[in-house]
């Protein structure tokens, strides 16, 4: 396979690498953990020699990742982890990198952004980083012969994760993979408060539309859905949320968000924001209780949580009302309007950044410190999904409060005793 970067396939590259460098330097303004890794990365050059495939979203935040990830000695190959996330200009930009080289390129079919995955895999990845686990995914069913050369990878998805879980239960992972996403500095900040305001501001810049007022309806409450429930409400619309697991729907019931099922909230909704990660979250029965002009958006992973085929099926009629939104009519005249064609709303949308830059400063730190481990101790971890160390993701929080002239207090030998004894009573 010869699959052209993204260079060779836009039509004035010069133009687009000055627009994403601007992006990029932006971005690292105000990635002060970035930056401190960056630092350490180029003196002690921790990855010289090692080859890093990547397929992730592919705007400012990712390219600082990935060009730290070369400063500390990698070469890169990178590609999207969705068909419409990718930044063109940053790609350019990262494909001007001597030690990179960038095939990501915003709406390909297909065919075109599988064979963009294959081709970061022709690199020889020694180590890969994933965003949904597609690029696992196809190291095992298309070039299991890389294997044997991969130390590990990183996985920075609740999505990602729950494929790799199901794979390492069935005794079909086959190297050692880190889940980032399962770390503390990623999931209660990232998750949270970069789905959230992400979601909600793409939404919002989409459709011009306010929340306040508005009955918001959220598909699941995880880390994600208590972030975008969170937002919602803090902008004055009333949240309702749905809820497979008993105890996540008791938690928000008693954090004050109404609690119901989706054939109910279907009925009521004017704003639905699918967070799940699971597929058919919203089927044709809640399209036909719907009213007339709801937004529907997801800010899962893959674009299932919503059933379009089922949508397309009851519409007479489809229609781009404004970028980024399709209307389906319907028979009786109701009108379902869809963003970014069901994918994730705060990546694909047409006007979408992603997540906050200082959020994503954490979750790529955590990244980075990640791969760093698995290159120097790779030889510790079996196939298999596991935790990130706990004192790589304390590292990244003392940087990052370093960074805002934050200090806090410390255990004294006493205090660490006597939470370490069984031995101590009251």
């Amino acid at each position: 396979m010869n699959h052209p970067t993204i260079t060779e396939r836009l039509a004035d590259p010069a133009e687009a690498r000055e627009s994403g460098r601007r992006k990029i330097e932006w971005a690292r303004q105000h990635m002060p953990i970035m930056t401190a890794i960056a630092g350490e990365f180029r003196e002690e050059q921790p990855l010289d020699g090692e080859t890093v495939a990547m397929a992730m979203h592919v705007e400012a935040k990712t390219a600082v990742l990935t060009e730290v990830l070369a400063e500390a000695g990698a070469e890169v190959a990178i590609t999207g982890c969705n068909p419409l996330s990718t930044h063109d200009d940053v790609s350019a930009a990262l494909d001007a990198h001597e030690a990179i080289t960038s095939y990501a390129e915003r709406g390909v079919a297909d065919e075109a952004y599988y064979a963009a995955i294959e081709a970061t895999l022709e690199h020889g990845p020694t180590i890969t980083v994933d965003d949904g686990g597609d690029l696992v995914m196809a190291i095992h069913d298309e070039y299991p012969e890389l294997i044997d050369s991969i130390v590990g990878g990183c996985e920075e998805t609740t999505t990602g994760v729950h494929r790799l879980r199901a794979m390492d239960d069935d005794g079909a992972l086959r190297y050692p993979m880190f889940a980032v996403n399962d770390t503390p500095m990623k999931r209660l900040f990232d998750n949270v408060h970069g789905t959230g305001e992400a979601s909600l501001s793409s939404i919002a810049m989409t459709t011009n539309l306010s929340f306040a007022g508005k009955n918001v309806v959220v598909a699941g409450y995880g880390y994600c859905g208590k972030g975008v429930a969170k937002k919602a409400k803090g902008q004055n619309a009333h949240v309702i949320v749905t809820e497979v697991e008993p105890r996540r729907a008791l938690e928000a019931h008693m954090e004050g968000y109404e609690v119901c099922s989706m054939t109910e909230a279907a009925e009521k909704g004017d704003i639905f924001v699918t967070t799940t990660g699971n597929r058919d979250v919203i089927v044709e029965e809640h399209f036909e209780r719907m009213s007339d002009g709801v937004v529907l958006a997801n800010a899962g992973h893959f674009n299932v949580e919503i059933d379009l085929d089922a949508l397309d099926d009851l519409a007479v009629g489809r229609t781009e009302v404004r970028d980024g939104i399709e209307e389906f009519g319907m028979a009786d005249g109701r009108r379902i309007n869809v963003l970014a064609d069901g994918r994730l709303v705060n990546l694909a949308a047409p006007v979408a950044l992603g997540h906050p830059v200082e959020v994503m400063d954490q979750s790529f730190g955590i990244q980075a410190v990640s791969v760093r481990e698995l290159v120097e101790n790779g030889d510790s971890y079996g196939p298999g999904v596991h935790e990130v160390p706990d004192e790589l993701d304390r590292e990244v929080a003392e940087i990052k409060l370093e960074a805002e002239g934050i200090e806090t207090d410390e255990l004294t030998d006493e205090q660490a005793d006597y939470m370490d004894s069984w031995q101590h009573g009251t």
